[in-house]
């Protein structure tokens, strides 16, 4: 009987290792990335600097920023979804600070209407950002509607005339109703390493438990 349950036995403990040692090593890349976004939410909140001479995305990212300036008259409009609250758009809206002319996005605004234009300067607080949200699927953006489908940076500034450089506003010196800041977070980040942790330990169950079953079955075969 013993000969008929080494191999099975062998077997079922070699896959639970396998299974848990997954498990762990999940365990072990959830508090990295957790430590990693703590990193970049404390970045995110820093004091605000000012903008730099030639921003990047490997040096700069989520950089805290502040700049005065005068938005231009033209936007363009990024189609986006809001759970809870359905489609909107962001407004992307070139600045004119310092000299040079850069990207700012105002924040989300209902698909009616249009973003209030103002004269005069305007204080912009935010961070420094090049999402990544073009991918195979996206489609061209409508420029007869003035509607995109992503915040493609370098495409965005080459429409609207200005560097590549997009600061994500989060607070503006005057008001700019209906447009809401939609501020960057980490909420874009992903970060399944637990479901992953969860979903390896609960195979190395399913797989003892069929190891055992195996050999119940090879035991009461031979009794």
């Amino acid at each position: 009987m013993i000969g008929r349950m080494i191999w099975p036995l062998v077997f079922g403990i070699g896959g639970v290792a396998i299974l848990v040692s997954l498990g762990v090593w999940q365990v072990q890349r959830l508090a990295w990335k957790e430590a990693v976004l703590a990193e970049i939410e404390a970045e995110i909140a820093a004091p605000p600097v000012a903008l730099p001479q030639a921003p990047d995305a490997a040096t700069h990212g989520y950089l805290p920023v502040q700049a005065t300036g005068v938005f231009g008259a033209d936007y363009l409009r990024v189609l986006v979804s809001q759970r809870g609250q359905g489609a909107g758009y962001r407004v992307i809206s070139p600045f004119e600070t310092g000299g040079r002319s850069i990207l700012v996005d105002r924040g989300i605004m209902p698909t009616e209407g249009q973003p209030p234009a103002h004269a005069g300067p305007v204080t912009v607080t935010g961070n420094l950002h090049w999402p990544q949200e073009v991918d195979g699927f996206t489609p061209d953006p409508d420029i007869a509607r003035n509607i995109w489908y992503a915040r493609d940076v370098p495409a965005l500034a080459a429409r609207l005339g200005t560097e590549p450089v997009l600061v994500i506003a989060r607070e503006l010196s005057v008001s700019d109703a209906p447009v809401t800041p939609l501020p960057v977070d980490t909420s874009a980040i992903p970060n399944d390493h637990l479901n992953y942790a969860i979903t390896w330990f609960s195979l190395a169950a399913l797989w003892l438990g069929m190891t055992l079953y195996l050999l119940w079955r090879i035991r009461r075969r031979t009794v």
